[in-house]
């Protein structure tokens, strides 16, 4: 899709660099991608419960101390 946007040259100029973009529109399209990533993970971190069954840190050194561990 062609938008015209006016973005800040020394800002478009760094986001280059930082994504190793050779083009001003590679690093426009590769800072959108990574912005919807950031935000899709946001979403389902809030959609993950947590871990009840997980071991907790008394658990682990109670194991650790009572030898029945193995790796």
């Amino acid at each position: 899709m062609k938008t015209t946007v006016d973005l800040p040259e020394k800002d478009l100029t760094e986001a280059m660099k930082h994504a190793k973009a050779k083009t001003k529109t590679e690093a426009v399209a590769r800072a959108v991608a990574d912005f919807n990533q950031r935000h899709r993970l946001a979403a389902l971190t809030r959609h993950l419960g947590t871990f009840k069954d997980f071991m907790t840190q008394a658990d682990l050194k109670r194991m650790r101390e009572s030898g029945r561990h193995t790796l």
